[in-house]
């Protein structure tokens, strides 16, 4: 089928669904979602799996459907595929589901894969690097991808929000914010903007009914208007509320809080390019001068657990397994004096050679819980002599790539496809180590990490991978998220999930 026909088809399904919507029949149901998540500052904005992270938004908001998903415990299950095999190391074949649509009608078949994933590699930032995909072979319902060298974790990349399944004949409609594109997931988007999606159901879903019609996700970047907008109904579920609003909803019968520990880490990388952080003890003073479990208890009413390395206790590579700097503002005092740092002048601020320590500290503010962090470590680390001058843009991919920063605090999901390779080949050696650290150890780990097939050896190597970078400060990190979604208490069918994806299913529904 020609692209253009298919673009006429699926632009037919869609104005129907809008001519649906415009109708308005009474048994119709409609659910409004409010988001932080979604955006240009996030890098998700659009539904193009292809581009950056907006694979995350194909899958958040039902569009998408990856090979593989991630259950309660992050295992990998079959999605779209059925089963796998590892013919040899540096090939697998996967056997797919029979009978899935895609919505703009056509087969999704071996042929429909190979050419998605292959235009995948051929522009995307990180899949080339995770798949190490040689080429494809496509046999009616039987993909098999042979490796350029061997890749254990390509089962668990293929459930990266990146993998998702597009019809490449459909195409990719509009660009960045606005680009749709054809899924086989249990919603269409019929417009896209970088604030707003408007979503019908998909009347051929292979997976079941779709429950709700129409699904309208709005993006906030305000923390009072998200809050406000579910108090008042304007939207009738939320991700991202700030910490503090959940009190207002916990013991009312009218919304429903569900929630589950994730690997979403707030952490942060130092510049090692800049003079004032270069110094290992002012780096390690940053990280003691900053009172985790005060910050998780108090200021984030416990909707985080303190974190020592990039992965949470439930891992077994994960907090238990590594050890950093803990809270200790007098040692990080004597760290500062033993390097010259003294406050001379008295005005409550170390300095050495004339200069103040003053860091740069770089961060945005569509993850809430950030710019609250940043004003928590410029009052704690004033205590210490260090001054803080923050720096909370939606430009921060700027800055960032640009290194005009001394620290940027982030968050990131360091184990979205249920191993650990990711966080440390994406932003410890790859395109999200915006602090261009450098060590030939731990990129010889990574490496190896890379290549190892034992899942024993893997968590071994993910412990000294953290060890190693904590040991050089290079990174520190801070909290891990306690992912919480917000509904009226006649919303059901909508969990939160340890993976931070899935939000929009088929078993949404409004009672």
């Amino acid at each position: 089928m020609k692209k253009k026909t298919v673009a006429a088809i699926l632009a037919c399904v869609m104005m129907a669904g809008l001519m649906s919507s415009a109708a308005s029949a009474e048994g119709e149901k409609t659910f409004v979602y409010g988001t932080v998540g979604y955006g240009e500052a996030q890098g998700d904005a659009g539904l193009n799996p292809h581009d950056n992270y907006s694979g995350w938004s194909a899958l958040r908001y039902g569009v998408g459907e990856t090979l593989f998903k991630y259950d309660d415990n992050m295992e990998v299950q079959p999605w779209l595929a059925t089963d796998y095999e590892f013919v040899d190391n540096n090939t697998v074949k996967i056997t797919l589901r029979d009978g899935v649509q895609f919505s703009s009608g056509r087969t999704m078949d071996a042929q429909a894969v190979k050419e998605c994933l292959e235009h995948l590699v051929e522009v995307h930032d990180r899949a080339p690097h995770d798949l190490l995909i040689d080429s494809i072979e496509a046999d009616g319902l039987t993909v098999t991808i042979h490796t350029s060298e061997p890749c254990p974790a390509i089962i668990n990349y293929l459930g990266d929000p990146y993998g998702a399944i597009i019809d490449m004949e459909y195409g990719i409609q509009g660009e960045g914010g606005t680009a749709n594109v054809s899924g086989t997931g249990p919603y269409v988007a019929t417009e896209v903007s970088p604030t707003e999606i408007t979503l019908v159901k998909n009347e051929n879903y292979w997976g079941g009914e779709v429950k709700v019609d129409n699904v309208i996700v709005k993006s906030f970047s305000d923390a009072g208007s998200l809050c406000a907008s579910l108090q008042t109904g304007d939207i009738q579920g939320t991700y991202g509320l700030q910490y503090d609003n959940y009190v207002l909803f916990e013991n009312d019968p009218s919304y429903t809080i569900n929630s589950i520990p994730t690997s979403r880490c707030f952490f942060g990388q130092y510049n090692m390019d800049s003079e004032i952080v270069q110094d290992i003890n002012v780096r390690k003073a940053i990280a003691m001068g900053i009172d985790k479990e005060q910050f998780c208890s108090v200021l984030a009413y416990n909707r985080c657990i303190p974190a020592v390395g990039a992965f949470p206790g439930s891992f077994s590579y994960g907090n238990e397994a590594v050890t950093a700097p803990s809270y200790d503002p007098e040692g990080a005092k004597a760290l500062l004096a033993e390097e010259g740092w003294t406050d001379t002048d008295g005005d409550g601020y170390v300095d050495k050679d004339g200069q103040k320590l003053s860091i740069n500290w770089l961060t945005y503010p569509n993850r809430l819980e950030q710019p609250l962090l940043a004003t928590y470590a410029q009052d704690t680390l004033k205590s210490i002599g260090i001054d803080v001058q923050i720096n909370n843009t939606a430009d921060h991919r700027t800055f960032a790539g640009n290194g005009d920063f001394d620290l940027y605090l982030s968050s990131v999901t360091t184990a979205p496809t249920g191993d650990p390779e990711y966080f440390f080949t994406s932003t410890v050696v790859g395109s999200k180590n915006y602090g261009n650290y450098q060590n030939d150890e731990v990129s010889a780990l990574v490496d190896e990490l890379h290549t190892t097939f034992d899942q024993e050896k893997r968590g071994e190597l993910a412990v000294q991978l953290q060890q190693k970078i904590l040991d050089d400060c290079s990174f520190f990190f801070v909290a891990h998220l306690n992912m919480g979604i917000v509904t009226k208490s006649n919303v059901t069918g909508m969990a939160a999930h340890p993976c931070d994806y899935y939000e929009i299913t088929a078993d949404l529904d409004i009672n």
